[in-house]
């Protein structure tokens, strides 16, 4: 029965001026079509609807109630949602959310399973109802583990055949009293025997039948869920810092927190309920992130639509308040905090009530004046500018206010939320029953040929080292006179836009923010700012020789400027650069800049500056900066990623890794096998190389030795899961060394910085024991640039293989495109500059070409819709998606994504003295090509 407030002649539907426009825009932000489905991978801000504190109980009912009635039908649910309604302060929201969620909508909407909520739900309650436990030395890890597996047991399944008391089924959850009956059964059974034989055999049998049905595979499960929780998610936040198992975690978290739990007055109790709230709300994003998809069982729950939370928040002092702004808190801290690893997609939240001021300012509510006099407020958007942040993908919380008059006043119809249930026969449905043959037939050959034949041993881009086919000495770099020929071709352009702007044509500025001006070769071959320029330079010519007959393109003008060595003034160059916007309406037209191009390094400089612009609404594109969080918080407001993100680049590398034939067999350097251990090598305290790390390492098949590798001695944040600290090449090379002797079939992942790389590779030619084996490392496109100037040529103990995001010139399958630009790229090097190029195979320079091209092709389009060439119309067009053809393969940003583009090339090189060789390529980078159907581990 509906349950809003139509009846008895009160006002009824949802209240608020444009909320009709929300209404429009909140449908297919839950429930969208069949066809945009791709939607629901973003995260939505969080939207706080604030009502007055003096009417909170009609507010909250005339804003709640017609969304719950738009999700139910004769009571029964649509889609997936929680109504959060806080009573008491103590209180842990989430687990009554976790629960509602899990609850059944109409026919294929079938809800999650949640498997790592319960878990941490369960072990999160026994701290809380047994904190004293932790009064007394010892640890109740051991506690801990048997108590989630009783917990596990009694929902069903497989473990509910390990169940830890067989002798009662009453109390059992869902279907576990049948399986506690039939356990109890099987127990009695293996004690029977255990007692029919008698004596020490008799106690063997009954140890022997224990284990098969309890100790075994409650231990396998124990051991599985931690593996997958520390390695994918908690492992990389605070307080799991130590790299141990879940179970440790908890342990600690008990000892630590228990004081506080104890006595409800503690100074810190809030903040022991705010970390366990945190603990459970991670856990039930990480199950919300990806649902399970039906191969067999086509009816399995699919992302048809969006999980809904409505959090209710009594006004400050009010029963119940503390626990709803902690659950606010705790989903902030897990989505926008300083350390968040929660990944899209996620659920929609609306915070409903009356809410503080100081928790609307922590959440990340901006501020204004209203006057220079006047103290900060806090800015409020209307429902019809909300309504166009329901399509974000994160970014800081909605604030909308209704005031007493909307509340009063008939408001507007919600409708019904009805999934689009297409979903008949996926494509998994019948290419799986198609397969299903196939795969059983493939299965059996692959167990019998390599009986009859022997599993293949070629090594995967041949067997030579870097050095083996042209040994030879590194490439002389003209530093200066490089950069300055680069820096030359962009004014020559400037002056061609300034001639354009004087004949009456429409010219803007773009800003490209570089590390710094290289002093020496070092510094030019560890840093990618010369290909980086020239790749600038050239499509500033291609766009202004183009608009000389096509009056519907924009000329630019490109101001180059330096942030630092390592960025490290990025941040302050754009906090100068958001101020010189605000004051450009005394500046000429040519020199209003309408967008930015940046960064080519992830760095929490370049991740902070990025912030900056995002609150500015400047739009910016990316180049070479590959970590997934650039893209997070107010960056996501107006900052597109170019290149593919870690996230996806550490799962091609791992699958690789593990399933490609790249490692030297012991004693032969001409047959080779998968990687069945990973020496990683990271840097805690670099973002590219933490978040690289940490992504290969929870999807690397086998297991890892870690060194956190850092030449100052900075290892702030620490690495959870690091064998140890180095800051001396020499010895890393010894360690490294070590562990080769040890388990010598293993990869070396490189995810630090070049300059680290080429101290450790010249530590091993003076420290390294282990040469007479050839080593493997694998790293990521950091390495590209030194690698191909020729500094290791003389290395024959190194095959390496590093990622790079456009084909080599001369490899099978490379686009005409791409063969188009590197003529033009010759072409330019030898008008601009003297001696032989490292980087005719570099994707430095295709990237910013295409980055820029990017960003033209929407100041072009936005000039079509709005003549002043607004940056808020060059957003616009972003939003509305960018596609064409260009030197790195296909680009294409989907329509409201700030996603890198869909499925872009990742390639993986083999390094060779003579030049790269494509070993794998994965992605659009030819019309008709997809991961997907190139396999693995491109669809890893």
């Amino acid at each position: 029965m509906p349950s809003s407030d139509s009846g008895h002649g009160r006002p009824g539907g949802f209240p608020g001026d444009g909320a009709i426009d929300f209404i429009r825009a909140l449908a297919p932000t839950v429930v969208p079509k069949y066809s945009r489905r791709k939607s629901l991978d973003s995260s939505p801000p969080l939207f706080v609807l604030r009502v007055p504190a003096t009417m909170y109980e009609t507010g909250v009912r005339r804003v709640v109630n017609p969304l719950i009635d738009a999700m139910l039908t004769d009571n029964s649910r649509q889609l997936p949602y929680a109504r959060l309604i806080p009573e008491d302060d103590h209180q842990l929201l989430v687990e009554e959310a976790g629960t509602e969620l899990t609850k059944g909508g109409t026919n294929h909407t079938t809800p999650d399973r949640h498997p790592y909520f319960h878990t941490v739900r369960d072990l999160v309650a026994y701290i809380r109802d047994n904190p004293a436990n932790w009064a007394t030395q010892g640890s109740w890890e051991k506690k801990l583990r048997t108590h989630a597996c009783e917990q596990r047991a009694q929902r069903g399944g497989l473990l509910g055949f390990a169940q830890m008391e067989p002798s009662s089924p009453e109390g059992a959850i869902g279907g576990a009293a049948s399986t506690a009956v039939s356990t109890a059964a099987s127990t009695a059974a293996g004690a029977a025997a255990g007692n029919a034989i008698g004596g020490v055999a008799g106690l063997l049998t009954k140890v022997a039948w224990l284990s098969f049905v309890q100790r075994g595979p409650r231990r396998l499960w124990s051991w599985w869920t931690s593996r997958k929780v520390m390695g994918g998610w908690i492992g990389n936040e605070q307080p799991a810092t130590a790299g141990q198992n879940l179970f440790k975690v908890m342990n600690d978290v008990g000892a630590q927190r228990g004081p506080h739990l104890r006595d409800s007055n503690h100074l810190s109790h809030e903040d022991a309920l705010r970390e366990l709230d945190w603990f459970v709300l991670r856990a039930l994003l990480e199950d919300l992130r990806r649902p399970p998809v039906g191969r067999f069982r086509p009816a399995r729950r699919r992302r048809i639509c969006r999980p809904v939370v409505i959090v209710q928040v009594p006004p400050p002092g009010a029963p119940g308040a503390r626990a709803a702004e902690r659950f606010l808190r705790a989903l902030h801290r897990c989505q926008h905090g300083p350390r968040s690893t929660a990944q899209p997609p996620g659920p929609l939240v609306l915070a409903v009530g009356a809410p503080s001021d100081d928790l609307l300012k922590e959440l990340g509510a901006r501020t204004t004046p209203a006057s220079p006099e006047a103290p900060a407020r806090l800015v409020e958007s209307s429902f019809t500018a909300a309504a166009g942040h329901l399509a974000d993908n994160g970014g800081p919380p909605v604030l909308v206010r209704l005031d007493e008059t909307e509340l009063r006043s008939e408001g507007t119809p919600v409708g019904s939320f009805v999934p689009d249930k297409k979903f008949a026969f996926h494509r998994y449905v019948p290419t799986t029953a198609m397969t299903g043959a196939t795969v059983l037939a493939m299965t059996a050959a692959a167990v019998l040929i390599p009986c009859w034949i022997g599993t293949p041993t070629d090594c995967l881009g041949g067997t030579d080292s870097v050095a083996d086919s042209d040994p030879g000495g590194k490439i002389p770099v003209q530093v200066v006179a490089w950069y300055d020929a680069a820096k030359a071709a962009i004014d020559a352009e400037n002056l061609r836009a300034e001639d354009y702007a004087e004949t009456g044509r429409e010219v803007r500025s773009v800003v490209v923010f570089v590390s710094q001006r290289p002093r020496t070769e070092d510094q030019t071959r560890f840093d990618g700012t010369i290909p980086e320029l020239r790749g600038i330079a050239m499509w500033q010519r291609t766009l202004n020789e183009a608009a000389a007959s096509n009056s519907t393109l924009v000329p630019l003008k490109v101001l180059v400027r330096e942030t630092g060595e390592g960025f490290r003034n990025a941040e302050a160059m754009a906090e100068d650069l958001v101020r010189e916007v605000r004051a450009e309406r005394s500046r000429s037209e040519r020199d209003r800049i309408v967008g930015v191009l940046g960064y080519a390094q992830s760095r929490e400089e370049t991740q902070a500056a990025l912030q900056i612009l995002g609150r500015a609404r400047i739009p910016t594109i990316g180049t070479t900066a590959t970590a997934d969080e650039m893209s997070e918080g107010d960056a996501s407001f107006s900052y597109w990623p170019f290149t593919p993100a870690n996230s996806r680049e550490a799962r091609i590398e791992a699958d690789f890794a593990g399933r490609k034939n790249i490692v030297a067999l012991p004693g032969s350097e001409d047959e080779c096998a998968p990687a069945e251990h990973a020496i990683v090598v990271e840097s805690s305290a670099d973002l590219y190389s933490r978040s690289l790390a940490t992504r290969f390492m929870a999807d690397f098949p086998g297991d890892e030795t870690v060194f956190n590798f850092n030449q100052e001695g900075d290892f702030d944040p620490p690495a959870p899961d690091a064998d140890d600290n180095l800051r001396s090449a020499d010895i890393l090379a010894r360690r490294i060394c070590d562990t080769l002797a040890k388990q010598p079939e293993s990869v070396v992942y490189w995810s630090a910085r070049a300059k680290d790389f080429t101290a450790f590779v010249n530590s091993m030619d003076l420290e390294g024991t282990c040469l007479g084996q050839d080593i493997t490392v694998l790293g990521g496109n950091e390495l590209t640039n030194v690698a191909q100037t020729g500094v290791f040529r003389n290395k024959t103990w190194l095959r390496l293989y590093y990622s790079a995001h456009r084909m080599p010139y001369d490899a099978d399958g490379t686009s005409t495109k791409t063969k188009q630009f590197v003529r033009e790229y010759e072409s330019f090097v030898d008008d601009t500059t003297d001696g032989t190029d490292p980087w005719k195979q570099d994707g430095h320079s295709a990237v910013s070409y295409d980055a820029f091209h990017v960003l033209s092709q929407a100041v072009s389009e936005a000039y079509q819709s709005d003549p002043a060439i607004t940056r808020n119309s060059v957003v616009i067009e972003l939003r509305n998606g960018v596609h064409f053809d260009g030197a790195t393969g296909s680009v294409s940003y989907a329509e409201g994504s700030n996603a890198p583009p869909v499925d872009k090339t990742l390639v993986l090189l083999r390094q060779l003295a003579d030049g790269p060789r494509a070993v794998v390529a994965c992605g659009a980078y030819g019309e008709d090509e997809t991961s997907e159907k190139q396999g693995p581990p491109c669809a890893s």
